[in-house]
């Protein structure tokens, strides 16, 4: 009894002992928060701050000395936040004033993730997921993949918010009763367009462009034939069901966006015999049908295009060519033979339905679970089945009804579900923030092909999900995912955003005027939608070859390649490049070009509609590049139209820079913008080098707010690529984790952000590295409840 009792008396104790500890802790951890704060990060402060923020002094209304309570102080997130950003960064202190050492930057910035923001890097915070629904771009992709029809959701539904720079951002993705009304229209639209494929019909044979060649040159297809050059290509094909035939090809007429009097014949031919004869010349038309019917017999025939020259180009007019996009057999047109497309067995993959009800259940069952599945981005449960079965066979037993309206209405009610319209994961506790798991290898599958396509996961990801081997496997599917043609889309949709050549086609610039040519059509000559075009490819191009090749990233910024075609290697006035063929193209050590701060891309969404803009290039380059963004400017500031007109003469864009920052509110931002921008003055507003203004020659020397001076583009692209590397680094996964996980970066990214950049630093930072980093870190495979980590804790330590 007595020892039960002591037993008893000692558990007792342990118990006190345990509560009185769980007690204490979090005094503890603010003591020694504070202790570590005196002792290891307010002598530097002194050191280096205090001249602005202590002593008295409280420039930007921040100071350090200034604190009655030192628990409040340590604990002053914001604070903290601020001094943490402009450390990373070195943007503080001022490059004119005593610097710390990288040592010294890492102990201040380590007690403010470990104390402040109480950050553990072998336990990275994953961050909250925000369910998303899919947007326009996923939407599409995603009806594509998994049906293969085309639906035009730029006409269907209203256009993405964005948040952060990118519209999947989850917090933005909102759905309004009027958008949910056009999910279900859209649902209905698309199950149509599949039932519809299930009609009997006549038999259309398509072969395309880059299929049909020169008989004596393989390298010469359909898809470029100029109007200067006789050409002949063709194709053979099998007829197998004889008869009537109409023979259509589809040509569009390239080479020039404004008129031109150059043209020429196309001839169409069936085993030598003329069909056809089309005069071929600018238009505005996409596409010209040049088309006539023809008897074909059981065999073998030949059919051939043969372009003629009829009319060369005016002096100075673009040279035109014909692209035939493809050609189509119809037939036989007396409807003697019929045939479901290919596109019905792409979703009744087993053929017709069988007689049987039992087996058309059956049949009906095996198609639903499929598609679910395949939308729903996860296993389907059974009752979820069973009522979309039900469904087809209700439809089916209807007077007038068919198996496949009947499995139409039952992908309706697919496309119509939230969880094919919105990205949901699993989360066995969703309000706890404290809660942190890993996703399961479903949810994975879809943030990987999300990210990667911009669509759903196809069958072999999903496959290895269902094994449970995707995170065993993750690089090898994203090498994977990466070469197939759907990998484009990547580079298409991050890139896109991330350095706007999204916009490039559509900004809005007035050409004549940059140019001084006295008629819009002689502007237009030279800059024009083609020049758009192949100014996008050129960035696209170089971002994807990074990724493809896995080349470092900073080649990015500086580079002694780049790519072209005929028509914007004209326009840089660079020469030897024939050809519409976008194509890599080495650079000459004195060409003003190379690297993405002299591509027409960057140099034209930057600019003014009728002249260049330094704050919008040192606004690009701060946000997109180094991740250091000025705060935005004060309200009512005149435009530099104002300060050139208020002047006596006419001012270069140095000058009139240099006036308007002389206001005390404007000064301290356009001194991190304005030289940066002006180094690219030499590039006008379409992209075109220069080497005066208003003539005289163009200064673009200057000095960035950390201290490293250059004297032109060039100089400045080989600083970010050297001194402020790390800043790019840092800012590129920002960016890319931010596209990645739909959310924008918070405080406790930090340490998954400097993981990757120093395994970037260690790699040479290369491309894949970069990717690899995303999709291996916590915020990519994990997740937790809603709420702010930050918060509960400090509510917690209050209650405590």
């Amino acid at each position: 009894m007595k020892l039960r009792n002591d037993l008893e008396s000692y558990r007792g104790i342990a118990v006190l002992a345990v509560l009185l500890a769980v007690f204490m802790l979090p005094q503890r951890v603010r003591a020694a928060a504070e202790q570590s704060y005196k002792a290891r990060v307010e002598p530097l402060l002194k050191n280096y701050c205090f001249d602005c923020h202590g002593d008295g002094a409280s420039k930007g209304e921040v100071s350090f000395d200034e604190y009655t309570n030192l628990t409040a102080h340590v604990s002053n997130q914001k604070l903290w936040l601020a001094v943490w950003q402009n450390l990373q960064t070195q943007m503080m202190p001022p490059a004119k004033k005593p610097q710390p050492s990288d040592a010294e930057r890492r102990q201040i910035a380590k007690w403010i993730e470990r104390d402040v923001f109480k950050l553990d890097p072998a336990n990275p915070d994953p961050g909250r997921v925000t369910i998303r629904r899919l947007n326009r771009e996923e939407y599409r992709n995603t009806i594509l993949d998994l049906f293969g029809v085309e639906f035009d959701t730029t006409e269907a539904f209203p256009a993405d918010d964005s948040g952060y720079g990118f519209d999947n951002i989850g917090d933005v993705l909102t759905i309004s009763p009027l958008l949910l009304e056009k999910y279900l229209d859209a649902a209905q639209e698309i199950a149509d367009k599949i039932i519809a494929s299930g009609q009997q019909r006549i038999p259309t044979l398509v072969v395309y462009g880059d299929q049909i060649r020169d008989k004596d040159d393989a390298k010469q297809t359909a898809k470029n034939l100029p109007f200067s050059d006789t050409n002949i290509v063709q194709f053979i094909k099998d007829v197998n069901h004889p008869g009537s035939y109409r023979i259509t090809a589809e040509v569009a007429v390239q080479g020039s966006d404004v008129a031109t009097v150059h043209a020429a014949t196309m001839v169409l031919k069936v085993d030598d015999k003329e069909i056809e004869r089309r005069d071929l010349g600018w238009e505005f038309r996409k596409t010209i049908s040049v088309s006539d019917e023809a008897v074909l017999e059981s065999g073998s025939h030949t059919i051939s295009l043969e372009v003629i020259p009829k009319r060369e180009p005016a002096e100075g007019e673009n040279k035109l060519h014909a692209n035939v996009d493809s050609v189509k057999l119809h037939g036989p047109l007396d409807r003697s033979f019929l045939e479901r497309p290919k596109e019905y067995f792409r979703v009744f993959f087993d053929g017709p339905p069988p007689a049987g009800a039992k087996a058309r259940r059956q049949h009906a069952q095996k198609i639903l679970r499929h598609f679910a599945e395949r939308a729903f981005r996860r296993p389907i449960d059974q009752s979820t089945l069973d009522r979309l079965v039900s469904i087809a066979e209700n439809v089916e037993k209807q007077p007038g009804g068919t198996f496949e309206q009947g499995v139409g209405q039952g992908l309706t009610a697919v496309l119509a579900s939230p969880r094919f319209l919105f990205r949901a994961e699993i989360q066995p506790e969703p309000n706890n923030p404290a809660k942190i798991v890993r996703v399961d290898e479903f949810a994975l599958a879809s943030r990987l092909s999300y990210f990667l396509w911009s669509s759903l996961p196809d069958e072999e990801l999903l496959k290895i999900a269902r094994e449970g081997k995707l995170r065993a496997n993750l690089r090898p599917q994203v090498d994977r995912m990466l070469k197939d043609d759907k990998g484009k889309r990547f580079v298409r949709n991050f890139a896109g955003q991330w350095l706007q050549t999204r916009d490039v086609e559509t900004v809005s610039i007035d050409a004549q005027r940059i140019l001084r040519t006295r008629r819009g059509e002689d502007a237009e000559k030279i800059f024009n939608g083609g020049v758009r075009r192949a100014m996008r490819a050129e960035t696209e191009m170089m971002f994807g070859h990074l990724i493809k090749e896995n080349r470092p990233l900073t080649e990015l910024l500086l580079s002694d390649y780049t790519f072209l075609n005929e028509r914007l290697a004209n326009f840089y006035g660079i020469d030897g490049v024939k050809g519409q063929d976008m194509r890599k193209v080495s650079l000459t050590k004195d060409s003003n070009r190379g690297g993405l701060l002299t591509q027409g891309t960057y140099l034209l969404v930057t600019s003014n509609p009728t002249r260049t803009s330094p704050v919008k290039r040192g606004m690009f380059v701060l946000e997109n590049l180094l991740g250091t963004p000025p705060p935005p400017p004060p309200p009512n500031v005149p435009p530099l139209e104002r300060t050139r007109q208020n002047s006596e003469r006419f001012l270069t864009m140095r000058e009139t820079m240099e006036i308007h920052r002389e206001k005390p509110l404007c000064a301290s931002c356009h001194a991190r913008m304005d030289p940066i921008g002006l180094a690219l003055e030499n590039y006008n507003a379409l992209g075109r080098f220069r080497d005066t203004e208003l003539g005289r020659p163009i200064d673009t020397a200057g000095q960035l707010i950390t201290g490293e001076k250059f004297t032109n583009a060039v100089e400045l692209a080989q600083i970010l690529t050297t001194s402020r590397k790390k800043d790019f680094y840092r800012c590129a996964t920002e960016k890319l984790l931010t596209y990645a996980t739909g959310r924008g970066v918070e405080y406790y990214d930090a340490p998954t952000i400097e993981k990757i950049v120093e395994q970037m630093e260690s790699d040479g930072g290369k491309a894949r590295t970069l990717l690899y980093g995303i999709i291996e870190s916590a915020p990519f495979q994990m997740r937790r409840g809603d709420g702010d980590r930050l918060l509960t804790d400090a509510k917690q330590s209050k209650t405590n």
